[in-house]
C-alpha cells in the first residue's frame, strides 16, 4: 500500500490569515465569531468574517494554495501535480449578484453575462490548476459541508492508484450571501448569540468563511525531496444517509459504517484513537446524533472537541480546516479546545480547553446535508 502523507498546509479563517496564527488563536481559547450586519436587509448575526466584509472565493483560494505550497517548499509550474479542491457554495454569490444585476435592470444586460463562465462551480478548481501550472487531473468535489475530507479522500486514492505522485487537495468557502443566511434563518438553524457545540443550550450553527489546502505526496515522493511531513494519512470511510435532505438518520447507521470503513482501511481499532475532532455543528440535531456515535464506538476517555465555536461553520471548508487543526494536534501534541461550551448535554470526554496529551493517532469526521458522512484517519 502507498502510503500518503501531508507536506504542506495552506489555512485561512475567522481566527487569523494563517495556519499558524489560526492554531495560536484557537489555542488560547479566542474565537473569530463577531455580531455583523453584511447586509442591510438582513439583521445582524454572529458570523466568522475574516475581514469586515464578506470573502471572495478566488481570492480565498489563491491565498491558501499560494501557502500551501510555500509550506511545502514546491515551486511553480507543478505540470503532473492533481488538483481537488471542493466547495459546497462555490461561487454562489457571484449568481446572487447577477440575479440582482438582472432584477434591478428588469432585462438581461449583456454586461452581467461576460464573466459568467468564470463562475460555474468547478471554475475554482481550475483556477486553482491555472495558479501552479498543473495540466494533469483536476476535480470538484461538492458534498455539502462533507467536501473538505472528501477532497482530500478523493486525492489520496489518485496517489495511492498512482494516477499522479502529488496532489494540491482541501476546500475553499466563501458562503457569506444574503440568499444563504436567509434560507438557514427560515430553517431556524443559525445561532443568534454564539456557536456552542455540545453544550445543554447550544443554539445552532454560525455561518463562517474559510479555507484549508494540502499537498499530499506519496511518502517515497517526499523522503526523495527532503520534505517535511505533518503526518500519513492512514484511511477514510464515505457513506450517504439516503433519508433526508437536512436531517441526519437518527440512528446513525451510516455515519457509524463510514467510521467503521475508516478505522478498517486504516488498521485500527476505536481503542487507537487518541482524538476525535468532530464535526459538532452546534445544531440540536448533528450534535445528538454524533454524540450517541462516538458513545457506541468509542470507549470512554478518548479526547473530542469541535473547534466550530471558534471559527464558524465554513460548510464544505469545515473537514478541511479540522484536518488541518488535527495535523497541528499531532504536531504540537496539544489538543485544541471546545470553545463555547459551558454546560455538557453529552458523556463526552470534551476538551475544554488546550492541554498537552500524547496524541499518536486522530479520527476527523464530517456529516454534510443529504446525509453524506466522512471520517478520516491521520497519524504522527
Amino acid at each position: 500500500m502507498v502510503k500518503i502523507v501531508v507536506t504542506g498546509i495552506g489555512l485561512v479563517s475567522a481566527l487569523g490569515g494563517s495556519l499558524e496564527d489560526s492554531w495560536r488563536n484557537l489555542i488560547a481559547g479566542k474565537s473569530g465569531i463577531r455580531l455583523h450586519q453584511p447586509f442591510p436587509e438582513l439583521t445582524p448575526l454572529p458570523l466568522g468574517l475574516i475581514n469586515q466584509q464578506p470573502s471572495e472565493l478566488t481570492r480565498l483560494t489563491r491565498m491558501v494554495v499560494a501557502s500551501a505550497l510555500q509550506d511545502s517548499g514546491l515551486v511553480a509550474p507543478l505540470a503532473d501535480c492533481a488538483v481537488v479542491i471542493g466547495s459546497s457554495r462555490s461561487y454562489q454569490a457571484s449568481w446572487e449578484m447577477l440575479a440582482r444585476q438582472m432584477y434591478n435592470a428588469n432585462h438581461f444586460p449583456v454586461s452581467s453575462f461576460e464573466n459568467w463562465l468564470d463562475t460555474l462551480p468547478h471554475l475554482n478548481a481550475i483556477a486553482a490548476a491555472r495558479q501552479i501550472g498543473a495540466s494533469g487531473i483536476v476535480l470538484a468535489p461538492m458534498t455539502a459541508c462533507a467536501t473538505g475530507i472528501w477532497a482530500i479522500a478523493q486525492a489520496a486514492m489518485l496517489i495511492q492508484t498512482g494516477q499522479c505522485q502529488q496532489a494540491i487537495a482541501g476546500a475553499v468557502e466563501a458562503p457569506i450571501t444574503p440568499l444563504t443566511l436567509a434560507g438557514f434563518q427560515q430553517m431556524g438553524a443559525l445561532a443568534k448569540t454564539g456557536a456552542y457545540p455540545f453544550d445543554l443550550h447550544r443554539e445552532g450553527l454560525v455561518l463562517g468563511e474559510g479555507a484549508a489546502v494540502f499537498v499530499l505526496e506519496s511518502a517515497e515522493f517526499a523522503k526523495q525531496r527532503q520534505a517535511k511531513v505533518y503526518g500519513e494519512i492512514l484511511g477514510f470511510g464515505l457513506t450517504n444517509d439516503a433519508y433526508h435532505s437536512n436531517s441526519p438518520e437518527p440512528g446513525g447507521k451510516s455515519a457509524i459504517a463510514a467510521i467503521k470503513q475508516c478505522l478498517e482501511r486504516s488498521c485500527l481499532s476505536p481503542g487507537d484513537i487518541d482524538y476525535i475532532h468532530a464535526h459538532g455543528t452546534a445544531t440540536q440535531l448533528n450534535d445528538q446524533m454524533e454524540s450517541m456515535v462516538i458513545q457506541r464506538l468509542f470507549p470512554q476517555g478518548v479526547a473530542v472537541s469541535s473547534t466550530k465555536g471558534s471559527t464558524g461553520h465554513t460548510l464544505g471548508a469545515s473537514g478541511a480546516l479540522g484536518v488541518a487543526f488535527s495535523l497541528m494536534a499531532l504536531k504540537h501534541q496539544i489538543l485544541p479546545p471546545c470553545l463555547g461550551l459551558q454546560q455538557p448535554e453529552f458523556d463526552l470526554d470534551i476538551v475544554t480547553a488546550a492541554r498537552l496529551s500524547k496524541i499518536r493517532q486522530v479520527l476527523c469526521l464530517s456529516f454534510g446535508f443529504g446525509g453524506q458522512n466522512a471520517a478520516i484517519a491521520l497519524a504522527r
